[in-house]
């Protein structure tokens, strides 16, 4: 590889030090690199798509954090470039390599010294059955968006329980009340979906996991469900005044506003995530590394 382009969070990068020491090498080293800003304190957030990336990129270097490789990955799935993340946050499930390590890992990628993993994504539609009962038409399904790490259908507004009924493969499961439901790749397992106490899962795998946030209910636990499966949330009502404010979320940016009766479609994509490996050390010797840095 030669090729290479960095997506960079500006707000972990001040100055765009890094990132510019990175072009540096790798222009050294024989190589093309050029960048785009995904975060920074002018713009917040900004979308990139395939046409941000240039037509020759053969690796994509996430600098920043989990969050930054996240973005990048859904962002540009499209292009099928591989990406590999660049850790300058604090845990970093997701990320290699770290800037104590980089420049040998460059290095590497450079002879073509690596290993290409997928990962799972998932496509989620709104369907608009309020809007359309109100109108008097049939209902209408709001634009298909991809996620990485998750899915989550939560609570806005005033303090108060939301009740989502959800089904899978058009069979009735259950009624959940409680803050909302986070819908979990396993790459995703390690995010929100670990701090509302749902199942850490191998990224390789191939399965979805659904786990209630703050369920109102003793008994209410994560549900795992095969990659195949299509799962349909509808926001239900708890009150007369049918006043419920419900947003989704596609990996941690806000996405559609949902009201009492409406749904949301969640599948797996049809696309996957490329995500280049360099070390062979196993997801649970991470794992363990992690858990015992941050308790």
């Amino acid at each position: 590889m030669k090729n290479f382009l960095i997506i960079v969070n500006a707000l972990k990068d001040k100055g765009l030090t890094e990132t510019k020491k990175l072009c540096d090498y790798i222009q050294l080293k024989g190589g093309v690199c050029t960048y785009a800003v995904s975060v920074d304190a002018q713009e917040g957030v900004q979308k990139l798509n395939a046409g941000h990336i240039p037509p020759k990129t053969e690796c994509i270097l996430a600098l920043g954090g989990d969050g930054t490789l996240i973005r990048a990955a859904r962002d540009t799935v499209s292009c099928g470039v591989p990406l590999i993340g660049i850790n300058m946050g604090t845990l970093g499930y997701l990320c290699e390599l770290e800037l104590d390590s980089v420049y040998d890992a460059l290095d590497r990628i450079m002879a073509d010294a690596y290993m290409t993993e997928e990962r799972m994504m998932l496509s989620g539609s709104v369907m608009k059955y309020a809007a359309a009962e109100n109108a008097g038409r049939p209902p209408t399904g709001m634009e298909m968006r991809r996620a990485l790490n998750d899915i989550v259908i939560h609570r806005t507004g005033a303090l108060s329980l939301v009740s989502l009924t959800v089904y899978v493969n058009g069979e009735y499961l259950n009624t959940f009340k409680g803050d909302g439901m986070i819908l979990s790749t396993p790459t995703g397992s390690t995010g929100y979906n670990l701090s509302a106490g749902g199942p850490i899962v191998d990224p390789k795998a191939q399965l979805i996991v659904l786990t209630p946030i703050n369920p109102h209910s003793l008994s209410a636990k994560s549900i795992v469900v095969s990659a195949q499966d299509e799962i349909a949330i509808e926001v239900g009502t708890r009150r007369i005044q049918r006043d419920e404010r419900v947003e989704v979320s596609f990996d941690g940016d806000s996405g559609f506003r949902l009201e009492v009766g409406d749904r949301i479609l969640v599948k797996r994509a049809d696309t996957s995530a490329k995500i280049l490996k360099l070390s062979r050390i196993s997801f649970l010797e991470i794992l363990r590394k992690k858990m015992q840095t941050y308790q």
